[in-house]
């Protein structure tokens, strides 16, 4: 009796092997290093790996190791110091074709990483680094919006030849509109719901005028919330790539916020200088005379500008915009159902088709360009130290020629790609923010006050784990040092469960191994308590060794999954940090399940099992 089959045995020394294995990337710990890459996520090439080498031992900041690791090139130090001061340098050197980041890469020794072995990741409270809560100001940019179509129906009303006594926008984000007769009314409301979409109209009428009011359609704002949201999120992810961050947070929060976390960051003001930049789109017609241009770009054609392309060279367009990047309301890639080409479908908002018609019905055969301004801060060498400097970019990113007149919707074609198309269609939607954007929480943390919250949480597991230890052997001698064991083997499981999973721990994460440490000894106090009952009651010892893991696995089972509902719950209905506690609440209770009841049985099978024994130490 009391004894289990070969696989069994087994199994159990499986888990805890394999187990073990991968947990111990988070014995070996992390070098700050800094993380090198080009603009297309690929690994510099030898000559520019060569040169940054050298320049490095030149300035004193040799690396310890420089590798190239999951398709980046890492270059190790010993400190934190010795990181910024090299990843300045390294920044003040590369241009903009690369990417230079500071991070933090684990140690792992080769074997293990050969074996899929990682460290967990660590969050943000135990990592250091900054949080921001953004809101997305829509009511700012339902106002501009409004205003843009206060100024389309002023044109329009010219170009109709309707007049009107008054034509404002009100607190209420209305248009007001008065007229002397109702037959003007009525020839306005027919020309505004011909040529301008996304308006819902109503009349009023008192002793002084007939009026018309204009307001947003609901479902127009609703769909232009969403997209200002989600534009806002893509430009934010696009600039938080310029910080270099490793392992971002950027997502909705809420209709209207946004949380931003940044794990390594440790000046808040150059991310928010950065996640506050603006950047700009504008539509312009090419200089026709002058195109390819040929000339010094420093000594441009008479009414126009000369500005860098994107792949090269240099085009001279014509001063005068056609209309600004504010008025995309979605772009986005796609193929030619004709010639099957690449192309981008770009549509306008209603007062950009309005002005993107006119301009363009009488330039048939001419070429459009898009030109990108941005402001971003840079590092350069200023008297051989690194420094911080902002920096304006214009650049031409599409040229395309015009083959008919377009309006709110129109395509882009002749590119060399769909990667080309899917990346102007990306610049197009994200190469500024939809709506006005205002920091509404900060909170930074420091890598000493990480590293703090890290030490404060390795010590409760371990004074927990100790108090737990100490408990059980006095009160269960044997038995108890059988059910610290399993301890030992649940809390090895839990953590190299979290490493497989590449899950982020964070304090509540502690939190949860902590409270799965008590509930871990619980199972086994009930099946020991089980075993003394039925031992009082005359039972021999190996019927009473069987009886108590026997009787009580039902109360066991019945507990943990009543806790894993509430993990469930939390789970589903909590956000960041609680549903970190759920997860590792709920791999706790399933590996101290399988710990304290196969686990504890193997070895306590292995101790009593299949033999007489005249004396329980329990």
């Amino acid at each position: 009796m009391n004894r289990y089959p070969l696989w069994k045995y087994l199994l159990v020394v499986a888990v805890l092997v394999v187990g073990g294995l991968f947990a111990l990337p988070n014995l070996f710990g992390e070098d700050p290093s800094v993380v090198i890459t080009t603009g297309d996520d690929e690994v510099p090439s030898e000559e520019v790996q060569s040169d940054v080498l050298s320049f490095l031992e030149e300035e004193g900041y040799k690396p310890l190791s420089a590798e190239v690791l999951e398709g980046q090139w890492v270059l190790r130090y010993g400190s934190t110091d010795e990181q910024m001061r090299a990843s300045d340098l390294i920044s003040a050197k590369l241009d903009r074709d690369y990417s230079v980041a500071m991070t933090l890469v684990p140690s792992t020794p080769q074997w293990l990483r050969a074996l899929g072995a990682e460290p967990m990741f660590l969050g943000l409270d135990l990592r250091g680094g900054v949080h921001f809560l953004l809101q997305v100001d829509i009511d700012a940019m339902v106002g501009e919006t409004m205003e843009g179509h206060q100024q389309d129906i002023r044109t329009l009303f010219r170009e109709e030849r309707i007049r009107f006594s008054a034509l404002e926008v009100t607190d209420e984000q209305q248009i007001r509109m008065a007229f002397v007769d109702s037959e003007l009314r009525e020839r306005a409301r027919s020309a505004l719901e011909e040529h301008i979409d996304g308006l819902a109209y109503s009349e009023e009428t008192n002793e002084d005028a007939y009026l018309l009011i204009a307001s947003m359609d609901e479902e127009e704002l609703q769909e232009m919330k969403d997209l200002a949201v989600q534009q806002n999120i893509t430009t934010l992810r696009n600039r938080v790539d310029e910080l270099g961050v490793a392992e971002p947070v950027v997502q909705r929060q809420g209709a209207d916020r946004i949380v931003v976390q940044l794990p390594g960051i440790q000046d808040p003001g150059q991310a928010k200088e950065i996640l506050g930049a603006t950047a700009t789109l504008e539509f312009r017609f090419v200089d026709h005379a002058n195109f390819p241009f040929t000339g010094d770009p420093d000594d441009p054609p008479e009414g126009a500008e000369v500005f860098p392309q994107r792949d090269g060279g240099y085009v001279a367009l014509e001063r005068q915009r056609i209309l600004s990047g504010d008025r995309i309301i979605d772009a986005s890639s796609g193929f030619d159902q004709e010639s099957g080409s690449p192309e981008v479908n770009i549509r306008l908002s209603g007062t950009g088709g309005r002005i993107m018609s006119r301009a363009t019905r009488d330039r048939v055969g001419d070429h459009m360009a898009v030109l990108f301004q941005e402001r971003i801060s840079e590092i350069e060498m200023v008297d051989g130290e690194p420094e911080r400097v902002i920096r304006e970019i214009e650049e031409v990113i599409s040229v395309a020629r015009i083959r008919e007149g377009l309006g709110s919707r129109f395509r882009i074609t002749g590119l060399d790609s769909s990667q080309e198309a899917s990346n102007l269609a990306l610049l197009l939607r994200a190469g500024a923010l939809a709506a006005p954007i205002d920091i509404v929480e900060e909170r930074t943390i420091g890598p000493s006050l990480g590293a703090e919250n890290v030490e404060r949480g390795f010590m409760a597991v371990v004074i927990g784990f100790l108090l737990v230890i100490a408990f059980m052997a006095l009160y269960y001698r044997t038995f108890g040092l059988v059910a610290n064991l399993a301890l030992l083997g649940n809390l090895v499981i839990i953590v190299a469960v979290l490493s497989m999973l590449q899950a982020t721990l964070t304090l509540p994460g502690i939190a949860g191994i902590v409270l799965t440490v008590g509930m871990a000894v619980d199972a086994n106090v009930l099946i020991f308590q089980r075993i003394r009952e039925e031992l009082k009651a005359g039972a021999p010892i190996q019927t009473a060794i069987d009886a108590g893991y026997g009787k009580a696995l039902s109360t066991i089972a019945d507990a943990n999954v009543t806790t894993l509902i509430a993990a469930l719950v939390l789970f589903l209905f909590g956000t960041g940090p609680v549903q970190g506690f759920a997860v590792t609440l709920a791999i706790g209770l399933a590996t101290s399940m399988f710990t304290a009841i196969v686990g504890t049985r193997a070895v306590i099978n292995l101790i009593y099992g299949g033999r007489k024994v005249s004396e329980l130490k329990i």
